[in-house]
């Protein structure tokens, strides 16, 4: 039986093609580029993306260069892909694949951009690589939860983008291979990133995972070879990190027309953990029955939610107390406590005036929240939340969220996609400068110079 690696390698080379993807996953990948990009340049004056930026800034750039989003700048490849990765996570507002392992596809995008200007790929490659990258991502998440062995998600979040970059760079199936296997033997990432008390750390180790694979692929590229077999072997992936469990992976995207797996990622409406999507819809909906409340309106609010919601944002007791952004928005009872006093979640949601306020503490006290076995048997594909509000006056209204805006299951179409990237970026970028970029992203196979594209989305003139 041959080892992952080389499953995942084979795979990879003599699949994935532009000309035989569907057209609803180009366009769904499209889709994503533009969402990943909007997440970024919004981001781009927060302090975690700021810090990265100026490493990146800081490096002396060379023919491994790449374009530093929101600049005219570059700098080295793998430097770059870790500061515009963190700032596209840094909102905690990019995509979302939930399975056993829950993630963010789109982490794969800053490497497989980086990849692409390295070797003069045009907007067709980018693709290839980012659709590949989402099923390794995806297909790893569906095979095994990495977290239950106390490690972060980002392992797999490595090992896609080497296969997304590899991609890319054009590597054949025994470069792949090395590709793989480098980035695995360095995956390993703790999960204690995401518990307890979250620090800038949080929004930023899936770019630190991504730069890692960018970098095994670029070592592939230029022959480089990795221990072997790095799944199977005596001191491999599945003996050390799962303690001898193992795992396969059944026929992936455009095997015998299995579907791609971007199909099955949902972009979020809103900038919170995921899980807490329909949570938000729902105390929404709730304050527009209610009408607008005040903390000493109200009696109680109940929260019915399920298991890997409970277990990732809310069984902390700092998930009841956050003293930081990252740990706000992973917080499941301060979110919905925003959204009924505010009706609207947006960034000014996550800062320290808003989740120090008095005012949702006084919420949080009145609130309870519990796990649903009901609610269990929909996830991963639906994740249903329900908030329960009784006012003291005795009034109560109780609503209900499976699928929020961006879901999978209720997509945004390109127009939604387009007007939260438009409300991220807001006036920083000439209008009719914006409207070319976004015209050239939607139709980046196409694009030739994507080094060119990128600076046209630079807040620099």
């Amino acid at each position: 039986m041959p080892d992952l690696a080389e499953r995942i390698a084979k795979w990879a080379v003599e699949t994935v093609s532009f000309n035989r993807l569907p057209h609803e996953v180009v366009e769904e990948a499209k889709k994503r580029i533009v969402d990943t990009l909007g997440v970024a340049l919004g981001a781009f004056y927060e302090e975690p993306p700021s810090i990265a930026r100026w490493i990146a800034e800081s490096s002396s750039s060379s023919r491994l260069g790449a374009t530093i989003w929101g600049t005219l700048r570059r700098g080295p490849a793998d430097h770059v892909a870790f500061a515009n990765g963190c700032a596209a996570r840094y909102f905690d507002f990019n995509d979302t694949y939930l399975s056993k392992e829950a993630l963010h596809p789109s982490d794969n995008l800053a490497p497989v951009m980086a990849a692409a200007e390295i070797a003069e790929a045009d907007g067709s490659k980018v693709i290839e690589g980012l659709v590949a990258s989402y099923e390794v991502t995806a297909r790893l998440a569906d095979a095994y939860s990495v977290r239950a062995r106390g490690w972060d998600h980002v392992v797999y979040i490595a090992i896609a983008s080497a296969v997304g970059a590899g991609k890319v760079l054009d590597l054949d199936e025994d470069k792949m291979v090395q590709a793989i296997n480098l980035a695995t033997v360095n995956s390993l990432a703790l999960r204690q990133t995401r518990a307890g008390e979250l620090s800038m750390w949080k929004g930023c180790a899936a770019a630190n995972a991504a730069r890692n694979g960018l970098f095994a692929a670029l070592l592939a590229w230029r022959g480089m070879t990795g221990p072997s077999p790095i799944f199977t072997g005596e001191y491999g992936f599945f003996r050390v990190a799962l303690n001898g469990e193992t795992f396969d992976l059944p026929r992936m995207g455009g095997e015998g027309g299995e579907p791609y797996k971007i199909l099955e990622t949902s972009i979020k409406y809103w900038p919170v953990e995921y899980h807490a999507m329909s949570a938000v819809e729902a105390a929404l909906k709730v304050r527009e029955r209610l009408g607008a409340i005040s903390p000493s309106d109200i009696k109680s609010v109940r929260v019915d939610t399920f298991t890997v919601a409970y277990n990732i944002i809310v069984k902390d007791p700092e998930k009841w107390d956050p003293r930081t952004r990252e740990t706000a928005d992973h917080s499941l009872p301060y979110i919905v406590a925003a959204a009924l006093l505010d009706g609207n979640v947006w960034l000014d949601t996550f800062k320290p005036e808003r989740y120090l306020a008095g005012d949702v503490r006084q919420v949080l006290k009145a609130m309870n929240v519990s796990v649903n076995p009901e609610h269990d048997k929909l996830y991963p594909t639906g994740i249903k939340n329900t908030v329960t509000v009784e006012l003291k006056d005795g009034r109560t209204a109780s609503e209900s969220s499976i699928y929020p805006p961006g879901h999978f299951k209720n997509p945004l179409d390109r127009r939604g996609v387009e007007a939260k990237f438009r409300r991220l970026v807001g006036s920083r970028i000439q209008a009719q400068r914006l409207d070319e970029a976004l015209g050239s992203l939607w139709e980046i196979e196409k694009v030739s110079n994507l080094g060119r594209l990128l600076k046209e989305l630079s807040f620099e003139s």
